[in-house]
């Protein structure tokens, strides 16, 4: 499979900077206000493939071209479309192959996921090419981890100041039945949420965080408050294998685990991108009068969910399992995509597996 690109040649009229109609054709370089950009000479820049997510939440084909015209400026840029599921994997093992010096993903959290898959190769080996972000998404969890700002404009800016401060550095990998994940995954209501979410993107692409939230609330009422699948999730550590049974379990490879809208929503202490390990954390039980406090806690810059009396946390962890307790199936999700049904989920870490550059 070869790598089929469209990037514009030109810009669209009257733009300039990305979401900016009727800006000078020249940009500021970020913090040099009013200066232009210093155009490396063609030999010099580095090779860009941008995966695009034409059906991410705030992509557009105008602001494709815009976003893809202005890192012209700085990078020899190919883009190219994702047309299914899969897709950006592909095309990142190709990019790969090719010798890409980064790979751009366009789109939300699950073309992210996509992206890391294909350049991890399958999972064992460290592609040489680095992964970057660009928000494309409703939340754009793994970007925002990585210090890109969430707004596409900003982002575009951080990416040309990028590369005169070309710092890739390593980053772990959580393993969920194969698949990698980027900084979380989940089973119970957390996974039903998503599943729900998923199906209605026009709602979740108008209405973001306000969505996810009320399709919580809805969910949990109507599933997990009276006889929801129970799950439990095992833990080797040391000599000793630790067991907690409850209706959701929370794996992270990183911190925080999501964000509304620029607020950072921690639940598992200690989970960090470069500490070789994962964090995971169970919700036990949960009643009507229970979930609000949890839910206060999570949007708290000061309690901690993890010392809620219904949730139990481990961390430090190489691998654990989840397991249905009552042969019911479990919603799994990994990086915010729905991937289905299991009976049992075995988690892993690859320390230091996804080259990233940001």
């Amino acid at each position: 499979m070869s790598i089929s690109t469209r990037a514009p040649d030109s810009p669209p009229a009257q733009a300039g900077a990305p979401g900016q109609a009727g800006a000078p054709s020249q940009a500021a370089v970020p913090g040099q206000a009013g200066a232009p950009f210093r155009f490396a000479s063609p030999g010099s820049r580095r090779r860009m493939l941008i995966i695009v997510n034409p059906y991410a939440s705030t992509v557009s084909d105008r602001l494709r071209h815009l976003v893809v015209y202005a890192l012209q400026g700085r990078f020899e840029v190919d883009a190219v479309d994702t047309e299914a599921r899969g897709h950006a994997t592909e095309l990142c093992r190709e990019a790969a192959h090719e010798g890409y010096d980064v790979v751009v993903a366009f789109g939300g959290d699950g073309t992210v996921n996509e992206a890391a898959n294909g350049l991890t190769s399958s999972g064992v080996e460290v592609s040489s090419t680095p992964l970057c972000c660009l928000p494309g998404g409703s939340a754009n969890v793994f970007a925002k981890m990585l210090g890109i700002p969430g707004d596409v404009v900003d982002a575009t800016e951080h990416l040309l100041a990028m590369a005169d401060d070309w710092r890739p550095r390593k980053v772990d990998l959580g393993v969920v039945n194969g698949r990698c994940f980027t900084f979380s995954s989940g089973l119970g209501l957390d996974a039903s949420v998503v599943e729900r979410v998923d199906a209605k993107p026009k709602l979740k692409a108008r209405f973001g965080p306000y969505y996810f939230a009320g399709v919580a609330v809805g969910t949990f009422l109507r599933r997990y408050l009276v006889g929801a699948p129970r799950l439990q999730l095992e833990a080797a550590s040391g000599d000793r294998t630790e067991a907690i049974e409850g209706i959701t379990a929370i794996v992270q490879n990183g911190g925080p685990f999501t964000y509304f809208k620029d607020r950072p929503i921690e639940l598992i202490d200690g989970a960090a991108l470069d500490s070789g390990s994962l964090s995971g954390g169970v919700l036990r039980h949960a009643t009507a009068a229970s979930m609000p406090f949890i839910a206060w806690r999570a949007l708290s810059s000061r309690a901690r969910v993890a010392d809620h009396r219904q949730v139990s946390g481990v961390r430090d962890l190489r691998e654990l399992v989840v397991r249905s307790v009552d042969g019911r199936p479990l919603p799994l999700q990994v990086d915010g995509d729905y991937l289905g049904e299991v009976t049992e989920a075995r988690y892993s870490v690859l320390p230091r597996a996804l080259n990233v550059v940001a």
